[in-house]
């Protein structure tokens, strides 16, 4: 038995079905987009973030991903639009990337990946009272996808990796704060959004996901030291790990329907 799942070929995407059943669910996440299969819906609404900077607390390192948590005890920092019904509280956001730069992000355009995905995770504030309960319902969470590309430097991903000698080891936190995640928002707001899952365990099938069409730069550098960061605690005696890859393969799409903003 998996004692805790991870990225590796023993405890990997490959094997989580067996500590998660819903890996084989309905509702998976993450897909490949087929443009040409996407409906272009002209009733969505635009995409609208609204983040106070002052609601970002700290950055951690999970042993899988890199996050920063935000305040999300009142409505400071929401998303609404787009696919929403109402206001969703922004929670935390996370990267995956994966061994080589041109390839780990999750989502794939029409069978192509970028280089690495952020993640900005919302919830349901109107409909549910806690995180843990909308992370339960099939429109509790709400998430952003981003790509990332190689290409120049991106001065607001620098605000994320100088932190990273303090968190370098799964466990480590380290205060982060006054940052607006809208700062790592592309200029086009156009967007596919479908129903979905975490994509990673438990893997909860209660996401409304919105993935933006257009990516944002980071460096092969910077993206190294995405891949520099430790999956493992600092212990004498046992050997480190780095977080190479922390990405899940695409999920078959079955009757789910892929809707655009835009034609």
């Amino acid at each position: 038995m998996m004692h805790q799942w991870g990225y590796e070929d023993h405890n990997g995407p490959d094997v989580w079905q067996d500590l998660f059943p819903l890996a084989n669910g309905d509702r998976q996440s993450p897909i490949n987009i087929i443009t040409k299969d996407a409906l272009y819906d002209p009733s969505l609404q635009p995409l609208l973030v609204d983040y106070d900077p002052h609601s970002a607390k700290v950055i951690s390192n999970s042993g899988h991903t890199v996050a920063v948590e935000f305040d999300d005890g009142d409505d400071s920092s929401v998303v609404r639009g787009g696919p929403l019904m109402g206001n969703y509280r922004l929670r935390q956001l996370h990267f995956h990337w994966g061994p080589s730069d041109g390839h780990g992000s999750e989502h794939k355009v029409d069978g192509v990946d970028y280089a690495a995905e952020l993640h900005i995770v919302h919830w349901n504030s109107e409909k549910f009272s806690s995180f843990v309960k909308a992370a339960c319902a099939p429109d509790g969470l709400a998430v952003l996808g981003v790509f990332l590309k190689v290409g120049e430097p991106n001065r607001y991903i620098e605000k994320i990796t100088d932190t990273f000698g303090a968190i370098r080891s799964k466990g480590k936190q380290s205060p982060f704060t006054n940052f607006d995640p809208s700062c790592l928002l592309p200029a086009s707001m156009d967007f596919w959004t479908y129903p979905g899952s975490l994509t990673v365990p438990p893997l909860l099938e209660s996401v409304v996901w919105t993935v933006l069409k257009d990516p944002i730069s980071i460096s092969c550098e910077q993206l190294a030291m995405f891949r520099s960061l430790l999956s493992t605690k600092e212990t004498a005696g046992i050997e480190s790990c780095c977080m190479t890859t922390n990405h899940r393969p695409v999920q078959p799409l079955k009757n789910r329907k892929v809707r655009a903003s835009f034609l």
